[in-house]
């Protein structure tokens, strides 16, 4: 509960709870979460902010996938312009 809020992992969460295109309501209990963790006012949604994490996780590895796709064929295009240029 509130240990957590105070690691660098919630941190992390945090700064990407506000970068992250997330929806206005997602990011409202993701915002609610992290600020009053099982404080006064929160209500259990364990199940809704798991649900936002994974979320959130297969969103950055889609981008990742999608980056390095993105790298490997910018080195491919490179080497093959630098194997013509030195022929």
């Amino acid at each position: 509960g509130g240990s957590f809020l105070q690691t660098n992992t919630a941190a992390i969460v945090r700064s990407l709870t506000i970068n992250m295109d997330l929806s206005s309501a997602d990011r409202d209990m993701m915002s609610s979460f992290l600020s009053e963790g099982q404080g006064q006012g929160y209500t259990p949604q364990s199940g809704q902010i798991t649900g936002i994490l994974k979320q959130m996780k297969d969103t950055m590895e889609a981008d990742l996938a999608d980056i390095t796709k993105t790298e490997e064929e910018s080195v491919a295009t490179f080497e093959g312009l630098v194997a013509a240029k030195e022929q």
